[in-house]
């Protein structure tokens, strides 16, 4: 596809019917006979969402398919920016598709209050690192990363959800296991994190099968893969930096890996260790993907992350233990990807910032 309006995410239901987000557009279906159908967002969407509004890098993000779709249970969900709240927020809707995909109905608000960037600030413009990735894993939770919101205080704070990983039930409530620390929103399955817009899960047959892995935006620096723990802090606390010029108290860009580390094992000892840090040129990690099936020959179970200013793809091997013991570039042509997704057949679906959306075929 082509022509799109900054296309951010795709999803897939089990009939083949692809669904995919356009950031300050909503979401829209790209039926079997080629013919797409806006489904949810702003004025030319069959439902018009009043309350979405883009600003900045936040819009519609993330859309993920209920895991019992195929069993009649036909919802789906999006991550959006919503002024139904003052200040605005982001949060997670749930949507029912229609038979013949072309409407959706029964909007459910699941999570309301996802920390939003309302104003600019010496860090950058409103509507900065808002996350919005969405995932179901194989335990049939869903996932939802967000972002710091270039807050100091935010990623390290358990009674705010920006800056951290959710893991919750279909309805929004929290799953059982989150093993947040005490006095924590019960929601949060992990935290500490900068701006997180990957989310996968390890493909069965893999050590850890089933365990998340993140990629998550470095600031001048360590961008970095992460294989997640329920409970778990990673590490990022951009405040309280002694001897660092910190605009607004946001002391994100203002160091190096060792002055501003994006995973602090000073401040905290059990931090989660990263499994992939990347600081070559080009960075900007979004997407990622393990790719699953034989039909990847040498990559299957090879874990994919985009690099935006790089505009390349990373294929990552890990070890038994998550750790990334290679790293190659797939030969594709340079574009800034946005989202990385396995539809029909295993083949390999991306959206770029080119408002392109392409499929991909193993060679």
């Amino acid at each position: 596809m082509t022509g799109l309006q900054s296309p951010w995410d795709i999803a897939f239901t089990p009939d083949g019917v692809m669904l995919f987000t356009e950031k300050c557009r909503g979401l829209s279906v790209r039926l079997a006979d080629g013919k797409t159908v806006r489904l949810f967002g702003t004025s030319g969407s069959a439902v018009v969402a009043p309350d979405l509004f883009c600003q900045g890098q936040s819009g519609v993000h993330g859309v993920a398919v209920d895991p019992d779709f195929a069993k009649g249970r036909r919802d789906i969900y999006v991550f959006m920016a919503s002024n139904l709240r003052t200040p605005a927020t982001n949060r997670v809707v749930r949507l029912t598709l229609s038979a013949d995909a072309t409407r959706v109905s029964m909007r459910t608000d699941i999570i309301e209050d996802i920390a939003y960037k309302h104003a600019g600030n010496g860090a950058g413009g409103a509507g900065a690192h808002s996350g919005g990735r969405i995932r179901f894993g194989p335990d049939g939770h869903l996932y939802v990363t967000t972002g710091d919101n270039h807050n100091a205080t935010l990623p390290q704070d358990l009674n705010r959800l920006g800056g951290k990983v959710l893991r919750v039930n279909r309805d929004g409530a929290a799953v059982v296991g989150n093993n947040t620390p005490a006095g924590g929103d019960p929601r949060i399955f992990t935290y500490g994190h900068r701006n997180v817009q990957g989310i996968t899960f390890r493909p069965a047959g893999q050590p850890n099968a089933g365990q998340p892995f993140t990629a998550e935006h470095g600031p001048n620096h360590s961008d970095e893969v992460t294989a997640l723990v329920a409970g778990g802090n990673a590490g990022w606390d951009p405040q309280n930096r002694p001897g660092l010029r910190c605009p607004d108290d946001y002391c994100g860009y203002a160091g190096t890996p060792t002055t501003m580390p994006m995973t602090d094992t000073q401040r905290f000892p059990k931090a989660m260790p990263p499994s992939w840090v990347y600081n070559g040129s080009g960075r900007g990690m979004d997407s990622a993907l393990f790719l699953d099936g034989n039909q990847w020959k040498g990559w299957n179970g090879r874990l994919l992350v985009s690099l935006m200013r790089g505009q390349r793809i990373a294929v990552l091997q890990l070890d038994a233990r998550g750790m990334a013991v290679g790293d190659a570039t797939a030969d594709l042509p340079s574009t800034r990807t946005r989202t990385l997704v396995q539809g029909p057949g295993g083949n390999l679906y991306t959206a770029n910032d080119d408002g392109e959306i392409w499929q991909v075929v193993p060679n």
